[in-house]
């Protein structure tokens, strides 16, 4: 079966290709293949592997027992290609928590290199964005904790970034930001929101007051959810507003210099207690508002808090690295 981690609240299972086909998932050979013929294989192989067994899923739990899961590597030597399967079925074309995880698994399975750095390439089969997603990763501790940064590259910015459509130009700061209506027809306060890809797409909306971030319970819940979903998911189950392929939400608000507070909600997914690339989503999105300024930056999340390191040079964001730990369930 899959072996099941913990990254800052987000559980993935880690299964590997010869694995999952020996449960009668009919995995393609390649993951550039697995990826074009994801809608063959990637529903059973959810089902198999991260569904609730009948009569064990808990009071109030979500309808899967992890947020998804990760299949591969699909070689014996870097780099390694993976795939990121959502719940849903879909592909996500990059996960912070989730490569956290896959190193992790890679570790102890004396894959990964254990000084310098390891390439790990995702496969997806998104309309927008290339494939494979290439994230750097090398083993690191942080005040003492052992872990990995993942280099996610530099982000871009703005409804062309994430092929949104049909979105007004408000500012903040000085700064072009977004109005995305289905999302101020949710709450009038949701006005100001930064359009951020870094490997997948995102929408951060940025707030004054973190009590006006919204909770995830509250999320779970009608009409919210439904609105939620409607605008996050991609076409058919989403609406298709603002993207047709579907964006990952976020809500930030500044809590104190160099830290900020986020609530997430994913595409193919919905409310997570965290989300690595939602972290860094948010706080290049903070930079570029000036909450934030270059250097080492705290996302606060209900799973955990997410270290991070922005680099700028001649006033661009050049580069974003992700700091994660994982755990064995």
């Amino acid at each position: 079966m899959a072996a099941f981690y913990d990254a800052r609240g987000n559980i993935y299972g880690v299964v590997t290709p010869a694995r999952l086909r020996s449960l009668g998932v009919a995995l393609p050979g390649s993951a550039a293949q697995a990826a074009r013929d994801r809608r063959l294989w990637s529903e059973q192989a959810i089902a198999a592997l991260c569904d609730w067994a009948p009569g064990t899923r808990p009071p109030g739990a979500k309808a899967h027992r992890s947020d998804g899961l990760l299949v591969g590597p699909f070689q014996d030597v870097a780099p390694f290609d993976l795939l990121i399967v959502n719940t849903d079925g879909t592909l996500a074309e990059r996960s912070g928590n989730g490569l956290t995880i896959f190193s992790q698994a890679l570790a102890e399975q004396g894959l990964l290199a254990e000084q310098g750095p390891t390439l790990l390439q995702v496969h997806h089969d998104q309309p927008t964005g290339t494939s494979p997603v290439a994230t750097v990763v090398e083993p690191a501790r942080v005040a003492g904790v052992p872990g990995f940064w993942l280099d996610l590259g530099q982000p871009s910015f703005g409804p062309e970034a994430v092929a949104a459509i049909g979105v007004e130009t408000v500012t903040l700061n000085g700064r072009e930001l977004s109005r995305v209506a289905p999302l101020q027809a949710l709450d009038p306060l949701w006005e100001h929101s930064q359009f951020v890809r870094i490997g997948n797409p995102h929408c951060v909306t940025l707030l004054e007051d973190a009590e006006a971030l919204p909770g995830n319970p509250q999320m779970l819940e009608a009409p919210l959810a439904e609105g939620l979903t409607a605008t996050a998911f991609a076409l058919p189950l989403g609406s298709g507003e603002p993207c047709p392929a579907g964006v990952n939400l976020q809500w930030a608000a500044r809590e104190s210099a160099q830290r900020i507070v986020a609530r997430v909600f994913e595409r193919g997914e919905g409310p997570t207690a965290s989300s690595g690339t939602s972290a860094s989503a948010v706080a290049s999105a903070a930079w570029r508002v000036g909450w934030v300024k270059a250097g080492e930056v705290q996302v606060v999340m209900p799973g955990g808090t997410a270290p991070l390191r922005l680099e700028e040079q001649d006033g661009e964001l050049r580069r974003v690295c992700l700091f994660g730990q994982a755990v064995r369930l």
